[in-house]
């Protein structure tokens, strides 16, 4: 119960802080840094993949918090931001290496930075989905 709780509830979490974070609160910096060419029209996303995203990630941090036996505020919290750094890090520079979505290796350290915070937070709300111990 604690992997489909986790999955679930860290699926949601991990889209509607997607969402504020990188669709509201940086989405004026990151349009100034990358380069558009290869982002759908606004509008045109494809829903069912952006969901199926936000589940696998989510199901992605809760395998490794619970395999880790992560049971308390910190764990979420640290282990999130470990891996948010580690997974978006191996992204955006395999990015970096073959795409022309970045000018600069700055927005790249910012989004790491963002996202290690942003896996944290949804870290934390994965173990505090699973409650005290089974």
């Amino acid at each position: 119960m604690k992997i489909l709780r986790g999955t679930i509830f860290g699926g949601i979490f991990y889209f509607l802080l997607g969402w504020l974070v990188y669709g509201i609160i940086l989405m004026n910096y990151f349009s100034g840094v990358t380069n558009p060419c290869a982002n759908l029209p606004d509008g045109e996303m494809i829903w069912w993949a952006m969901i199926a995203s936000s589940l696998l990630v989510a199901l992605f941090l809760t395998l490794i918090l619970y395999w880790s036996n992560a049971r308390s505020i910190s764990d979420g919290l640290i282990k999130g931001a470990i891996f948010g750094s580690l997974f978006t890090a191996t992204i955006d520079f395999s990015f970096w290496s073959m795409t022309t979505m970045y000018s600069t290796l700055v927005p790249i350290f910012v989004e790491i930075v963002v996202s290690s915070v942003v896996y944290a937070l949804v870290g934390l709300g994965i173990v505090l989905t699973w409650g005290r111990k089974e």
